[in-house]
C-alpha cells in the first residue's frame, strides 16, 4: 500500500495550478471530464481530488454550479481541526450509529445489496487493506449517512470522514489499525444484517459496536507505538553509554 494515493497527487496538481494564478480567487475550476483528461486519471479521482482541497479550504464545491476557487484571506483558520484520531472516533460514533437507525426505516433493498458487495470487497481483496478496500470502507459509511433521509447528519458524517482521511496522524492510526485487525469486516456485516431486518435500535446498536471495536483497536494501536519508541529511546540510551564507556576510559 502506498503513503501517498493518486487522489493526493491529483490535489497536490491542482493546487499548485491555483498557487501559481492560473485559477485565482473567485473562478470555477474546468470540469470533472477535463481534470480528468488533463491528469490522466479517473474522474473518480478527480472527484475525491476535490473533496480533499475542500476540506483543506481551498475550494468550495457547489453541487449542480461547479468547483469555485476561494480566497485564502477569507478561509484563514477555515482548515480542518487539529484533533486526535480518538476524538474523531468518537464523534463519529456518535453520528454514525444514529445515522444506522435513521437509515433502517428508509433503506432500499438495491443499496443494501451495494452495501453487502462493499462488505465483499473489505473482506477478500487484501489482507493487508488495499486502496480498494479503503475505498469501499469510505463508500460503506457514505453510503449509510445517505440513507438515513437527512442532509445536515449525512453533511457532518461526510466532513469527519474528510477529517479521517486528509488528517495525515490520524491516517496513520487507521492505516496501522486496517492492517492488522481482522475483525472490522464482521462488523460491517453485522450493520447490514440489522439494516435489511429494518430494525432501527439494532442498526444502531451494531455501528456502535463496530466503532467501540474501532476504539479498542486504536488503543492497542497507539500502545503498540508507544512501546515501539520507548525500547528504541532505550536502545539509542544505552549505545550511548557503552560508546561512552568504550571511548571514555576507566576513572
Amino acid at each position: 500500500m502506498t503513503e501517498k494515493r493518486l487522489y493526493h497527487t491529483v490535489a497536490n496538481q491542482i493546487l499548485k495550478l491555483i498557487q501559481d494564478g492560473a485559477f485565482p480567487p473567485g473562478t470555477r475550476l474546468p470540469g470533472e471530464r477535463e481534470l480528468a483528461a488533463r491528469f490522466n486519471v479517473s474522474r473518480v479521482t478527480v472527484r475525491e481530488a476535490e473533496i480533499a482541497l475542500q476540506a483543506r479550504g481551498f475550494i468550495k464545491i457547489k453541487t449542480g454550479s461547479g468547483v469555485y476557487v476561494l480566497d485564502p484571506a477569507e478561509n484563514e483558520g477555515k482548515g480542518l481541526p487539529n484533533i486526535s484520531a480518538f476524538e474523531l472516533t468518537e464523534a463519529r460514533l456518535l453520528f454514525e450509529s444514529e445515522a444506522a437507525a435513521l437509515a433502517a426505516q428508509h433503506i432500499s433493498d438495491e443499496t443494501l445489496e451495494h452495501l453487502s458487495e462493499l462488505v465483499e470487497i473489505m473482506s477478500t481483496d487484501n489482507p493487508q487493506f488495499s486502496e480498494a478496500s479503503q475505498q469501499a470502507d469510505r463508500e460503506f459509511h457514505l453510503t449509510i449517512a445517505k440513507s438515513s433521509g437527512n442532509a445536515a447528519v449525512q453533511y457532518v458524517i461526510e466532513s469527519l470522514w474528510n477529517i479521517r482521511t486528509e488528517v495525515a496522524a490520524i491516517k496513520e492510526v487507521h492505516d496501522a489499525i486496517c492492517a492488522v485487525d481482522s475483525h472490522l469486516h464482521t462488523e460491517h456485516a453485522d450493520v447490514v444484517n440489522a439494516l435489511r431486518n429494518r430494525d432501527p435500535s439494532t442498526a444502531r446498536r451494531a455501528m456502535q459496536a463496530h466503532f467501540r471495536g474501532l476504539l479498542g483497536s486504536m488503543i492497542d494501536v497507539t500502545e503498540e507505538k508507544a512501546l515501539e519508541e520507548l525500547k528504541k529511546k532505550t536502545t539509542e540510551s544505552r549505545q550511548r553509554y557503552l560508546d561512552s564507556v568504550e571511548h571514555g576510559g576507566t576513572a
